[in-house]
């Protein structure tokens, strides 16, 4: 009597559990499918970015052309985790290492919770120093 209530309950927890994704997995994702629009969906009303040493504070807009314009002149081959706090569900961190066309790099990525969800409030994309 218990077994068809336990698969009830499976399969209503399921697609909830498997539909949840960590931001920073989508951030990693776009980037790698260099769909800068689709990622400045993620971008709170203003996003800090530290691109090439240069650091400004941008509206969610031009924030997305500026990373549009970085990423069509370095297009990503791939995208690798290299570092991730997850620990406190209103701040999230995460640094990916993005191999492209014209070099690697390393993008710092700290999201925040705004108004309800969690939103990237700062991208600090940088050189990589490979050893």
């Amino acid at each position: 009597m218990r077994q068809p209530y336990l698969l009830l309950l499976i399969l209503c927890v399921a697609p909830v559990r498997f539909s949840l994704t960590d931001p920073i997995d989508n951030i990693a994702g776009f980037i790698r499918q260099g769909n800068i629009h689709e990622l400045s969906a993620l971008f709170a009303p203003n996003v800090e970015i530290a691109l090439l040493g240069e650091e400004n504070v941008y509206s969610k807009v031009q924030a997305e052309l500026i990373l549009d314009k970085f990423f069509t002149q370095n297009k990503p081959k791939s995208v690798k985790m290299l570092h991730r706090i997850n620990s406190n569900p209103n701040y999230l961190f995460g640094v990916l290492i993005v191999d492209t066309d014209k070099g690697m790099f390393r993008i710092a990525c700290t999201l925040k919770q705004v108004d309800g969800s969690i939103k990237l409030i700062e991208m600090r994309i940088e050189t990589e120093i490979v050893k």
